[in-house]
């Protein structure tokens, strides 16, 4: 029996940066009432709070909310009313400039590097603490650009490949739709959800997980291999059809 729902962010609940939709809110509200729901993302804190946290209604169970943050790198639950840090396998500084270096460098040699395209404010290697988040043509970008621009992942996966060769003691994975996660060997997905049946107290057998990065080389890919029952979406709006279904069983 399934204890968890376990979520991938963009792409799978919401449009990329975007908040989720009221639709979804309200299943996740829903579902907050049997289920823990535990997304895991290589989004910053703050972005799970403005695209899933800030958004849901009021009857969302948020005890029964645990967020995985930068690929469960770090660890946020809310307890007594707030929203409170577990844990966070943070940087150092030399690592998140090493990473940083080897990031550029690989995105200017391949010609992917243009802070002409940024938002103000915006910037290309973002540092989330305990990883870096390379995003081609920035943060804040739109989706319908985001989405054109590396389709078929040809382009990180280029990108990522070099960069793993001027700094090959960190590990370089595409994520989203122009992003390269770079981080510490073994601190992907796999990591996080280790932490995850730690601190929840649960077996791979209890965790339903939800993706659209899961084939060989995306982020979501070690969670396929961990064993743990993944079902791969195309959109929030798939997730959203299957989450339906999920209760309509229930109710049954």
């Amino acid at each position: 029996m399934k204890k968890i729902l376990s979520f991938d962010i963009d792409n799978t609940l919401n449009e990329p940066k975007m908040p989720i939709s009221p639709e979804m809110a309200e299943l996740l509200a829903t579902l907050s009432q049997k289920y823990i729901i535990a997304p895991i993302s290589g989004q910053k804190y703050d972005q799970f709070l403005i695209q899933i946290i800030n958004n849901l209604p009021e009857s969302a169970n948020l005890d029964n909310f645990h967020l995985f943050v930068a690929q469960g790198t770090q660890y946020y639950a809310h307890k007594d009313g707030e929203w409170k840090q577990v844990f966070n396998y943070a940087l150092t500084d030399d690592q998140a400039n090493a990473i940083m270096g080897a990031l550029e460098k690989a995105a200017k040699e391949l010609g992917h590097w243009d802070e002409s395209v940024l938002a103000p404010g915006d910037e290309i290697n973002e540092n989330r603490e305990s990883m870096i988040a390379y995003s081609a043509i920035g943060q804040k970008a739109g989706v319908e650009a985001k989405q054109a621009w590396d389709p078929d992942m040809t382009k990180r996966n280029e990108i990522a490949k070099l960069a793993s060769q001027y700094a090959p003691e960190f590990e370089f994975e595409v994520a989203g739709t122009t992003t390269i996660n770079g981080f510490v060997p073994g601190q992907n997905k796999e990591f996080g959800m280790n932490h995850l049946m730690e601190e929840l107290n649960v077996t791979k057998e209890e965790i339903l997980y939800f993706g659209d990065m899961t084939q060989p080389g995306g982020n979501d890919y070690p969670v396929v291999q961990m064993g743990i029952e993944t079902i791969t979406v195309r959109d929030w709006k798939e997730t959203a059809a299957i989450l339906k279904a999920i209760i309509a069983m229930e109710e049954a």
